[in-house]
């Protein structure tokens, strides 16, 4: 009966627990390790954000970018500007590729975040001349962002 089998095979029947129990344990692992990419990611990213936004401090001539009376045609975008806002929008790209890899939890409330600094004048201007060199599903992003605003 059972015995026997168990007393038969009791070495395959070890062996097939073992390897069971080492496939459950690097299914643990592998979602701990991504756990931790992911608070990493947020860390770097962070980093990164907390890094081109201080440059507001550093040059408060860049506060004009986030002026919604602006006038771009009355006062041209700098190009400290210019350069400032193709930060942003680069850190952007950054985490919506993250995210839609996976690698990054998805932010509350991002879509609002792109759609209030995208309809900014200075930063609509140089999203015109950005927008042609992205990635089709970023400027989709983007534009539904928009359209939703």
């Amino acid at each position: 009966g059972g015995i026997g089998w168990i007393a038969e095979h009791w070495f395959e029947a070890l062996q097939s627990a073992g390897i069971i129990a080492g496939l459950i344990l690097t299914c643990i692992a592998l979602r701990q390790d991504i756990k931790v990419r992911r608070i990493s990611n947020l860390i770097a990213v962070t980093a990164e954000h907390r890094d081109i936004w201080s440059k507001l401090y550093q040059k408060p001539e860049l506060a004009r970018v986030l002026d919604a009376a602006a006038d771009p045609e009355r006062t041209p975008v700098a190009q400290e500007e210019e350069l400032f806002i193709t930060m942003l929008v680069l850190h952007l790209y950054s985490v919506f590729r993250a995210v839609e890899g996976g690698l990054y939890l998805k932010l509350e409330g991002l879509e609002k975040d792109v759609a209030m600094f995208f309809s900014l004048p200075l930063v609509r201007v140089v999203w015109t001349k950005l927008k042609p060199l992205q990635d089709e599903e970023f400027v989709r992003f983007v534009e539904a962002c928009l359209g939703g605003s």
